[in-house]
């Protein structure tokens, strides 16, 4: 693989199980560096998981033999992933409130590498709701995530949640993590996100509640997938992604503009944009005062980006997104068919700024895959794992 993995050992009684982690991790070739609490060496020896990983295991943030400028960060650095195996209940409680007070809390601290934390403690602790409050709080971040302890016989002669997940089970997580960067590799992807706006006077405008969250978690995954990315973004709350090419647009003309000036040598188009369908015909060159009488706003037709695009579609790969308040899978289903999709995202208007989302994925053959409600950032590697 050649990727660089640190990982961190807690003091869990499962810590003796990270010895067979840095074997298998070697064996499929990954670089490996080993940072341990002090209470994981009350569980197993440093020098046991040194010889396993042919490097120096830190323990100690003042240790004199440190070879690094400034160790803390350098490892940070080095790492491509850090996964914590186990993870405890205090590290967790450590990194979700800002304490950096050991070697390892303040490397996690310090690294922009994605963090696994590999959950394993007693079941009374692994079902408190404090740890349940860190862990959605940390949630909150693309960052980090969790690898949730599996049921078994545990230390404290319990049978109940809270054992280390499988070995074997870490690995394929970690597999799966560095395999996805390859799945779009030379691939280039255009991406509608965030609202529109449609302007009726100097200070007013039509528009709708979308936030572009959606869209831009589809955008960040696909370049960690590979892809070369382009996101043409309506109106929005996000910020814009590094590495990531952003057009930004306010009408539904100007998106279609912009699509249309990308569209030639693109493999995938996603429109996940909520589009406005009408904009008013007239746009007054001053503030509309109110009067007496009614106020009547004529309206016309928008350009159907998706609909326009998909007449020149060729072997480009559509995805498009259907947000409904009533009959969501047969008005999706139309959709699909319509504006000749290859696959179509569904989901109710009630997700429609908000950080999770529950979708259903319809392929050209009408089968429908739910996804349970989750955070967009995740629901995005679903969404795109569907053009394999």
């Amino acid at each position: 693989m050649n990727k660089n993995i640190l990982l961190g050992v807690t003091g869990g009684i499962a810590a003796y199980k990270s010895a067979n982690i840095i074997s298998k991790l070697k064996k499929q070739g990954y670089n490996v560096r080993v940072i341990m609490t002090k209470n994981a060496c009350e569980i197993i020896t440093p020098l046991t998981l040194e010889t396993l990983a042919r490097d120096r295991v830190v323990v100690d943030m003042w240790d004199k033999k440190a070879i690094y400028d400034v160790e803390h960060i350098s490892l940070g650095d080095w790492a491509d992933l850090i996964l914590i195996a186990p993870a405890t209940y205090n590290i967790v409680g450590k990194i979700a409130n800002g304490i950096a007070d050991d070697m390892l809390s303040t490397v996690i601290s310090a690294s922009k590498a994605p963090t696994y934390f590999a959950l394993a403690m007693n079941v009374n602790m692994y079902e408190n709701p404090i740890l349940k409050e860190n862990i959605e709080k940390l949630n909150k971040y693309n960052k980090y995530n969790f690898i949730e302890a599996d049921e078994g016989f545990l230390a404290c002669n319990y049978n109940a949640k809270g054992r280390l997940k499988d070995e074997d089970e870490i690995i394929d997580i970690v597999n799966s993590y560095f395999m996805n960067k390859e799945i779009l590799k030379n691939k280039k992807i255009l991406i509608t996100g965030g609202r529109t706006e449609e302007k009726l006077d100097p200070i007013r405008f039509f528009s709708n509640k979308s936030t572009g969250k959606m869209a831009y978690s589809i955008a960040e995954a696909a370049k960690n997938m590979g892809a070369e990315v382009i996101l043409v973004a309506g109106p929005n709350e996000q910020k814009d992604i590094q590495g990531i090419t952003t057009i930004h647009v306010k009408s539904a003309i100007e998106m279609f503009e912009a699509c249309t000036k990308e569209f030639e040598n693109i493999d995938i188009f996603i429109a996940c944009a909520a589009v406005a369908d009408y904009r008013p015909k007239d746009i007054s060159e001053h503030k509309i005062k109110k009067s007496n009488d009614k106020f009547i706003i004529e309206m016309e037709r928008n350009p159907d980006i998706l609909k326009e695009l998909s007449n020149n579609k060729g072997n480009k790969f559509f995805i498009g997104f259907c947000a409904e308040s009533e009959n969501l899978i047969e008005n999706a289903k139309n959709k699909l068919k319509n504006k000749n999709l290859d696959i179509i995202v569904a989901n109710n208007v009630k997700y429609m700024g908000a950080d999770k989302n529950y979708i259903t994925i319809i392929d050209k053959n009408y089968n429908t895959f739910e996804i349970q409600e989750d955070k967009k950032e995740r629901l995005a590697y679903e969404i795109l794992n569907f053009i394999k």
